[in-house]
């Protein structure tokens, strides 16, 4: 049985598709105005996780993941440069696709930008002024008034703002405070800005409505999983819900997902606070397995810490999965039936359990060791099950041998020199001088190699 932690109902729900074969799955993507950081990463990454796990249990899937193509902060950013708002854009999507391919992130099934579904956006709008919940302000945006539904603040569990809201209008006082705490669902537009023409003027979509149209055109009003990051549950997704119910009182998500945020230095990483650490420098710096393994180790719904020690101790880790790997022949996709598969399972179905998937894996681990010498047929099972296994996690897609020996790194005159000190180990072991064979081990450990002693002779590559 599967459980899906549910943050409308703050608690693990058994999780079962809508329409038995498919899982329709929406998610918050990103507003392209700058490079990819890992904070999004860590989003992308989780449910890419998410979406490949369905796979593995049969399920088809259908992914859709919007993106937010015009936005303030594109505008900005446009202006600034001097160019296109949409040229803008374009390049940044360009270079997050680069950037999560990098990760082996699999595209979703549709990746709609907003600009494509203005229309949908203003029928929704529509519908929303037709049922009086809306209005047009003196500015004359378009705007949501949430004091017109009763479950506003349910996801998110903030409540003052109805409250308040409640009490103003009973009141017939501060308007303008009403105002402020409604959200704009039209925006009209400046001179020179990017606008759509309206009914009410020219202008733009606010923020939240983007999704509740586009999932509404994509899915449907029914469907399984909305997603995004944790940051999403308010403003974002709580007015998307207020919105999509009103205007459509069918409209039903079964789970809402969010996943926790990356902080640097007890912060959030967030662009607007400086101190993002971008995607494609983190994988340059280190790799893309390393990346995966620091925003996967721990459960997606805990907020995880960037630091150097974190990722060297992601790295490590990573490096001993891709050592029982070493020197071993395994089968993509061989059907394998064992204990390791099915406690695998038991924690992916446990609301994707990675850091309990991650203990499972380190067990095949040793396990693959354990049997290298002693019987490499059962060796190359299990590591045929830890590489189809990690699959869906999405790590461990080099070739070990490429990964940990990475030779080139080492300059000529220091590969002769860990070859003669592997020599002078293999001279001591053949006399059984173990003391001496390890203190030459230990040698090469201080320069930043690990040996493996194989059936075919001693193997050596970089710590």
């Amino acid at each position: 049985m599967m459980k899906i932690f549910n943050t409308l109902k703050n608690k693990k729900e058994k999780f079962k598709p809508i329409n038995s074969n498919i899982v329709n799955v929406y998610v918050c993507g990103i507003t392209p105005y700058d490079l990819c950081h890992i904070g999004h990463a860590r989003t992308l990454v989780f449910f890419d996780i998410m979406i490949k796990y369905f796979q593995y249990k049969g399920y088809r899937t259908n992914y859709i993941r919007n993106i937010t193509d015009i936005d303030d902060k594109i505008i900005n950013k446009a202006f600034h440069k001097k160019e296109k708002y949409n040229l803008l854009s374009d390049f940044m999507i360009k270079e997050m696709k680069y950037d999560l391919n990098s990760l082996n992130i699999m595209p979703p099934n549709n990746e709609p930008r907003v600009t494509n579904h203005i229309s949908d956006i203003l029928e929704m709008i529509k519908i929303l002024l037709e049922k009086k919940h809306a209005y047009i302000s003196k500015t004359g945006d378009v705007v949501f008034d949430i004091s017109t539904y009763r479950d506003y603040g349910k996801l998110s569990k903030r409540f003052e703002e109805k409250k308040q809201l409640l009490n103003n209008k009973k009141n017939k006082i501060n308007f303008k405070t009403k105002k402020e705490k409604d959200f704009v669902l039209w925006k009209m537009s400046k001179p020179n800005e990017p606008s759509w023409k309206s009914p009410w003027g020219h202008g733009r979509p606010g923020w939240h409505i983007e999704c509740s149209a586009i999932s509404d055109k994509t899915l449907g009003n029914i469907f399984d999983i909305h997603g995004g990051g944790s940051d999403l549950i308010f403003p974002h997704h709580e007015n998307e819900i207020a919105q999509s119910k009103c205007a459509n009182s069918k409209f039903n998500v079964n789970f809402w997902v969010h996943t926790g945020m990356v902080m640097f230095k007890k912060e959030k990483m967030s662009k607007s606070l400086g101190n993002s650490c971008l995607i494609r420098e983190i994988v340059k710096k280190y790799d893309a397995d390393t990346l995966k393994y620091f925003l996967t180790s721990s459960h997606y719904r805990s907020q995880i810490t960037y630091s150097v020690d974190n990722m060297e101790k992601s790295k490590s880790a990573v490096k001993r999965l891709y050592r029982s790997l070493h020197n071993t022949n395994y089968f993509y996709n061989l059907p394998i039936k064992e204990k390791f598969t099915s406690k695998f399972i038991d924690a992916m179905n446990d609301d994707f359990n990675t850091p309990k998937a991650y203990s499972v894996l380190f067990s095949i681990s040793r396990q693959i060791n354990y049997f290298k010498n002693k019987n490499p047929e059962k060796a190359n099972q299990l590591s045929t099950v830890l590489k189809n296994l990690s699959n869906i996690i999405g790590i461990l897609n080099e070739n070990p041998d490429s990964y940990l020996n990475n030779k080139l790194k080492f300059s000529k005159d220091k590969i002769n020199k860990i070859k003669s000190i592997i020599k002078k180990r293999e001279n001591y072991r053949k006399l059984k001088q173990w003391e001496k064979a390890d203190e030459e081990r230990k040698k090469l450990k201080y320069i930043g190699v690990c040996l493996e002693d194989t059936i075919q002779g001693t193997k050596w590559f970089k710590l």
